[in-house]
């Protein structure tokens, strides 16, 4: 396993592709300079989906980001002008990961309606679902990319949306439709010159989609702890975990934190990174329709 003096062998990419990536990094703006009156919480009241009431259509609720926001300014925890909004991630930035067969597929909104599970999308003009679906989806890529600069300069960072990790570079699924853990993590290895990360994913769902694109690179260490009995089922995707804690519908809250802590202290054993990004799922709760856990 790597640690702070290892050397850690890279993927390796034809020296035109890996010069493009480069460069898209590079030229982006998504990584901009945030006052430092502002908090590192990241949010746009854009990243909530509400359109004919088609959101409602599936389980996820596609307008929770809204609400914490809400709650946590209600509560005096948080001043809503001190929030920091993210740029939307434009497809230059996107080609950094996807393809461009992968982002032409998605004007196809049948295609869209399959990875968003929602049936009537496909029935709907694309250019509406760009901009009713989609978008919000780009602008919340943009604040989980900004995340990993505000982390690295503040020590930590929130971005409320985002966590889409159903998503890999050529597929989508589960409702992620872009890969954005993948991409905060290509563009801190460019931009903060960082080579250890360390993702924690403590969502219901196994992160089937980073999964993948990482397959083969050891400069990123995957902790994923979820409930096995549901969606996806990726057993291809769970050979690269470097550590797994497969759980059962019905795992309550005292077992849940003792297999954590045991999964913390291994990953903290095994790896010393220099970024770690944490997937926070509330499907873990006791009721959500969705992980099946207590």
């Amino acid at each position: 396993m790597a640690t702070a003096s290892s050397s850690i062998p890279q993927p390796r990419l034809p020296a035109a592709t890996e010069t493009v990536r480069r460069n898209r990094i590079l030229s982006s703006k998504l990584y901009f300079d945030v006052p430092l009156a502002k908090v590192p919480v990241i949010y746009s009241p854009s990243y909530d989906i509400a359109f004919l009431g088609i959101e409602k259509l599936h389980p996820f609720d596609s307008s929770k980001w809204g609400r914490i926001c809400q709650f946590l300014i209600k509560e005096g925890v948080l001043d809503k002008n001190r929030i920091v909004e993210p740029l939307e991630a434009l497809k230059d930035d996107l080609l950094v990961v996807h393809s461009e067969s992968y982002l032409a597929s998605l004007k196809s909104s049948l295609n869209v309606s399959i990875i968003v599970e929602v049936p009537p999308v496909a029935f709907l003009p694309n250019w509406l679902v760009q901009k009713k679906v989609l978008y919000p989806f780009r602008k919340q890529v943009g604040g989980s990319i900004l995340a990993a600069k505000l982390a690295k300069e503040r020590g930590w960072a929130i971005n409320v949306g985002g966590g889409f990790h159903h998503c890999s570079a050529e597929k989508g699924g589960g409702f992620c439709v872009y890969a954005d853990i993948t991409l905060c993590i290509q563009y801190a290895f460019v931009r903060l010159n960082i080579s250890r990360v360390m993702i924690i994913d403590l969502d219901a769902h196994q992160g089937n989609g980073y999964e993948i694109d990482f397959s083969n690179d050891s400069r990123v260490y995957v902790l994923d702890m979820y409930n096995s009995q549901i969606y996806p089922f990726d057993y291809e995707a769970k050979r690269y975990i470097d550590h797994k804690v497969e759980l059962v519908s019905g795992t309550k809250t005292k077992e849940y934190l003792e297999e954590l802590d045991k999964a913390l202290e291994v990953a903290r054993n095994n790896f010393d990174p220099q970024l770690v990004i944490y997937n926070a799922g509330t499907d873990i709760l006791d009721g959500d329709p969705l992980g099946r856990l207590k």
